[in-house]
C-alpha cells in the first residue's frame, strides 16, 4: 500500500472526529439560516481532499462547492471574514491530522502542499463569487433607487402639468387684479403683503415646472449685474426679512457682470436666501443675520450666502442637493435640487459648508460667463 492509499484510509477512518473537532472550533452564528449546510460543506471539502490525493481535481469540481458556499454566505447575511476563518480552521485541522497519520514526513510533504493548494483555490473562488454577488446586489439596489427617483420625477411631472394649468391661470388673474387695486389704492397696507405672497406662490409653482422637465431647456442669456440683481431680491424679500427679524448684509463688487439667464440666477439666489430665513427662525436668542458676498476668485466668480443659524449635520450636507431630500417638516425637497441643476447648467458648482457658528452656500461660476464690458 503506497503513501496515498495509506493517507486516504487514515482520513476515512477519522472523518467523524475531524468534522467534530472542526465544528467545535468554527464560528457559526445561531441566526445563520444555513448553519447545518456549513457542516455539510465542511464534509464535502473533506471528500474533495481525499479525492485530490488520488487524482488532481478539475477546477469545475472546486467551483461547484465554492459557488454553493458563496451563495449561502450571502443569503445568510454573514460577514465574509467568518467564512475565511472557518476555512482556515478546517485547513489547520486537516494538516494536523495528516501529520498524525504515521506516514514519514518526506512522503507527506507533497500531500500537504496539495491540500494547501486546494484550500487556497477554494477560498479564492468562494470569496470571488461572494464579492460578485454582493456587487450585483449593490448595482441592483442602486438601479432600483435611481429608477424610483425617475418614477417619482415622472409622476411629479405629470402632476405639475395638470396642477399648473388648473392653478396658474386663476393665480395670474388674482396677481393682475391685485396690482390694479394697488394702482387705485396705493396706500392700502394689505395689498403689498398680498402681492408679495402671491409672487412667492408663483415662484413655488415655477419650481415644480423646472423639476417636472426631463432636462433643463436652453434659455436666453443676457448681461446681469450681480449687485443690482441681489439688491432687487432684498427689496422683494423685505417683508419676509422684517417678519423673520433677519438682517441681511450685501458685500458685492458693483462691477461684476455675468452673461447668464437672469431669471434662473434669481431663482437660485431667492431660494437660498429664503432657506436661510427659514433656518434662522430656529434661533431663540441673538441676532439673525445673512451675509451675501460676491467676489472674483481666480478663474471663477464666487458668491456665498451665509447665515448664523443652526449647523447642518455632515450626513445631511451630502444629501441636501438630492431630489426630495428635506429637513423641513413641510418641505418638498426640490428647491436645492433645482438650484444645483441651474448652476450646473451655467457650468458652475454649488456646495454647502456648515459649523456651529455659520452655514454657507457657495456658488462658483466660471469667468467665461463674464460680459465683455466687465472683463
Amino acid at each position: 500500500m503506497d503513501a496515498a492509499q495509506k493517507l486516504i484510509l487514515f482520513l476515512e477512518e477519522n472523518h467523524d472526529q475531524f468534522i467534530r473537532n472542526w465544528r467545535n472550533k468554527s464560528v457559526i452564528s445561531e441566526d445563520d439560516i444555513y448553519k447545518e449546510e456549513v457542516v455539510r460543506n465542511g464534509w464535502q471539502m473533506y471528500q474533495l481532499i481525499k479525492k485530490a490525493i488520488k487524482n488532481p481535481l478539475t477546477e469545475d469540481e472546486i467551483i461547484k462547492l465554492a459557488n454553493k458556499t458563496a451563495h449561502e454566505r450571502v443569503q445568510a447575511n454573514v460577514n465574509i471574514s467568518e467564512f475565511v476563518f472557518n476555512v482556515n480552521t478546517g485547513r489547520s485541522e486537516v494538516v494536523k491530522w495528516v501529520w498524525d497519520s504515521g506516514i514519514p514526513s518526506e512522503e507527506l510533504q507533497p500531500f500537504i502542499d496539495q491540500i494547501n493548494a486546494l484550500f487556497d483555490k477554494f477560498s479564492y473562488l468562494a470569496v470571488r463569487k461572494y464579492t460578485q454577488i454582493k456587487e450585483k446586489q449593490l448595482e441592483e439596489k442602486e438601479l432600483y433607487i435611481n429608477q424610483t427617483h425617475k418614477e417619482r420625477l415622472t409622476i411629479l411631472g405629470q402632476m405639475s402639468s395638470s396642477f399648473v394649468h388648473e392653478f396658474r391661470n386663476p393665480l395670474t388673474s388674482v396677481i393682475g387684479f391685485t396690482r390694479l387695486l394697488q394702482n387705485e389704492l396705493p396706500d392700502h397696507p394689505y395689498l403689498e403683503i398680498m402681492r408679495h405672497e402671491l409672487d412667492q406662490l408663483n415662484y413655488r409653482i415655477s419650481q415644480f415646472l423646472h423639476v417636472s422637465r426631463k432636462e433643463l431647456i436652453e434659455s436666453k442669456r443676457e448681461e446681469v449685474n450681480m449687485s443690482f440683481l441681489l439688491q432687487e431680491l432684498v427689496e422683494f424679500l423685505y417683508p419676509s426679512l422684517l417678519d423673520g427679524d433677519v438682517v441681511i448684509q450685501l458685500d458685492i463688487d458693483p462691477s461684476i457682470n455675468m452673461v447668464a439667464n437672469k431669471d434662473e440666477l434669481r431663482q437660485v439666489f431667492l431660494n437660498l436666501i429664503i432657506n436661510s430665513i427659514d433656518a434662522l427662525q430656529q434661533m431663540t436668542d441673538g441676532s439673525r443675520t445673512i451675509q451675501v458676498v460676491c467676489v472674483e476668485n481666480g478663474a471663477f466668480t464666487e458668491l456665498s450666502i451665509t447665515n448664523n443659524g443652526p449647523k447642518i449635520e455632515e450626513e445631511a450636507i451630502h444629501a441636501i442637493f438630492e431630489p426630495f431630500f428635506t429637513t423641513k417638516d413641510l418641505g418638498t425637497g426640490i428647491g436645492l435640487y433645482i438650484c444645483k441643476k441651474l448652476i450646473e447648467k451655467h457650468d458652475g458648482e454649488i456646495y454647502c459648508r456648515s459649523n456651529d457658528d455659520k452655514t454657507s452656500f457657495v456658488i462658483r461660476l466660471p469667468n467665461t460667463l463674464k460680459s465683455e464690458k466687465s472683463s
